[in-house]
């Protein structure tokens, strides 16, 4: 139990800084009216898929194998099996982002291969955070400290602080295609800055106003 004026306040900070890693997807797909033939596509598409992956080494900095399916094509109101379709995805987690546009254009170039992405974002123990929510802390001490000396009064202690909220959202790229004569595509893209928020909830004492 505080005795005395205490003054609640809200800390805010936010931030734009460029992203730090960069996410995409790979699918490869195949399909047959033979399940065996389906299947033998598929994993050759899929291992040409990893070395073309395998050929940007450190640039990689993680890729994961997803979601593999494999299901039947059906005739309409009957169980008569027409064709089989198979697809088996990889995520991909690039940090350098000068070969990216390079790396997801030779991707889509493979045949039956989709990409998707980029998603642009922050890595989770960033020290950006970190630093937003000390920014936010100061935000409230220092607004308890304008109000209290707009009452003549002046902070003597903290009595609760609160992390109220800290959002950042992951963006898309903005991209741009060119080909050079007789080249192969060149996709530009741009980093989108990734938004970064703390939010706190402070109560400070503060000594007796002076009113009047």
């Amino acid at each position: 139990m505080v005795d005395g004026p205490v003054v609640a306040v809200r800390g805010e900070a936010y931030r734009e800084v460029p992203p730090e890693i960069a996410r995409f997807s790979v699918t490869a797909r195949a399909r047959d009216r033979d399940r065996e033939a389906t299947l033998a596509r598929l994993a050759e598409r899929a291992a040409a898929v990893r070395v073309l992956l395998d050929g940007y080494g450190p640039t990689i900095e993680r890729r994961e194998t997803g979601e593999l399916r494999v299901r039947p094509e059906t005739r309409r109101a009957t169980e008569r099996v027409v064709a089989w379709h198979g697809s088996v995805t990889t995520a991909v987690t690039v940090s350098d982002f000068t070969a990216l546009g390079e790396l997801m254009l030779r991707l889509a170039d493979q045949d039956q291969v989709e990409v998707a992405g980029p998603w642009w974002s922050l890595r989770p123990d960033s020290p950006v955070h970190r630093e937003a929510r000390h920014a936010a802390i100061a935000d409230a001490l220092l607004r308890a400290r304008e109000y209290a000396e707009a009452l003549g009064a002046r902070v003597t202690a903290l009595i609760e602080l609160a992390d109220a909220a800290a959002t950042e959202q992951p963006m898309f790229a903005r991209a741009a295609y060119g080909q050079a004569a007789g080249g192969p595509p060149e996709l530009e893209l741009d980093p989108q800055p990734q938004p970064v928020q703390a939010t706190v909830q402070a109560r400070f004492a503060i000594s007796e106003p002076v009113l009047g």
